[in-house]
Order: structure tokens, then C-alpha cells, then sequence
């Protein structure tokens, strides 16, 4: 894993408020959808059709809309976004009935980091478990620390949920209770073991016997 991406995720463990809890918790969270920068929403007006839009979410969050401006809508659920845009076309049509679609969206996706050979952002289509990500992302090196898989889970912009999976019973004993699903924006970090963290001594040491003459 390149030295920056190491670095990366060494600080946003130090940096992001994390609060640990069981399986259950992580099982049973479904957060909603929320709007972000780059969804495109399709707003249509069911007795004013010269309102009909279809508008993109800005970096900042916010959409400019006809007969209603700038809206802040990032962060937003789509019944939220609905519900803010026909109390803002209230103000100005007596009861508008208005539909929000969502157009196109960013692919869900997860992270994966540390120890595995191709680390990187991969997209979610179907059911991902911890296990197939690790998979999906050329599978553990050997200096990996498969009992000690730390998952985070972003619930808020600067919240997140943390949890140690150990995939080493998945592997060894098929224990699929700790094969944890992943939902968008989970990121696992697969640690070294204590060997991985002197194998590069190791092989300076080796390549320093090759090279020395008395050896040959």
C-alpha cells in the first residue's frame, strides 16, 4: 500500500470521532439514502408544468430551481428534499403538488485499505460481505492481520461507527457471524502482523547476502 494512502488512514482514524458497538448495531442500521453533490433530481409540478426541472446538486449543496430559487438540499433525504420544496412553492402556488425524482446518483460504494494486494475504491452491486471485499481487493497479503480488520462505518458527516472483525474465523472455522455486509461508504483497513512490519529488514538483510562476495 502506497506510503500516502497509509498515511491518509492512520490520520482519519485519529481525526474522526468513532464510537464502538456490537454486531447488532452494525447489522441492523439501513440508513437512508442523502442527497450529495452531483445527484441529479427530476422535480415535476402536477398543475404547473412550466416548473418542471431537472437540476443537479451543487458542490456546496444547493440546486437552483424555477419559481423557487436556491435550495440547500445536500444532506437530505429525498422525503426531506419534498417536503422543503413544496413548503418553499407554497409560499407562491395555493397547495402545489410536486414529485421528486432522483435521476442519477453517485454508485455506492466501499474502501479498502491496509494489507491487501490492490487497495482502493470499488463499487457495491448486489451483497457485499466483509470477506468478499477483502476479495474483491486481490485478497490478504501474507503479512496480514486477518483477526484485527477494522471496519468503519460513517453515520454523520463527522461521526462513525467502528467495529474489529476477525475474518481469520470466516477463513478457518466458517464462522460467518463476523462476515459483516457492507453498506455504502464503509471502509475496511486490514493491519499488519508484527512479522509484515520488519519483512522489509528482512529482505535487505537477504539481499545483503546475496551481494556479499564471502558468500558466493
Amino acid at each position: 500500500m502506497p506510503k500516502s494512502l497509509s498515511t491518509a488512514l492512520f490520520c482519519l482514524l485519529l481525526l474522526v470521532p468513532c464510537s464502538a458497538f456490537g454486531s447488532d448495531a452494525f447489522a441492523s442500521r439501513q440508513p437512508r439514502y442523502r442527497l450529495r453533490p452531483g445527484d441529479v433530481l427530476t422535480v415535476t409540478y402536477r398543475y404547473t408544468p412550466e416548473y418542471n426541472t431537472t437540476a443537479t446538486i451543487q458542490p456546496d449543496g444547493f440546486v437552483t430551481f424555477p419559481l423557487i430559487g436556491e435550495q440547500k438540499l445536500g444532506g437530505l433525504t429525498l422525503a426531506d428534499a419534498l417536503s422543503q420544496l413544496k413548503s418553499k412553492a407554497g409560499e407562491r402556488l395555493n397547495d402545489p403538488e410536486i414529485t421528486i425524482d432522483l435521476k442519477d446518483f453517485e454508485k455506492p460504494y466501499y474502501i479498502v485499505g491496509g494489507e491487501v494486494a490492490n487497495p482502493g475504491r470499488f463499487e457495491i452491486r448486489g451483497r457485499v460481505t466483509a470477506l468478499r471485499a477483502i476479495e474483491m481487493a486481490g485478497g490478504f497479503k501474507i503479512t496480514s492481520k486477518a483477526s484485527q480488520v477494522l471496519l468503519i462505518r460513517p453515520v454523520s458527516g463527522v461521526d462513525a461507527e467502528t467495529k474489529l472483525i476477525d475474518l481469520k474465523k470466516v477463513i478457518d472455522r466458517r464462522d460467518l457471524k463476523e462476515d459483516i455486509e457492507l453498506q455504502p461508504g464503509d471502509l475496511l483497513v486490514v493491519p499488519r502482523t508484527r512479522l509484515g512490519k520488519i519483512e522489509p529488514y528482512v529482505r535487505l538483510a537477504n539481499f545483503g547476502m546475496y551481494l556479499n562476495p564471502f558468500n558466493l
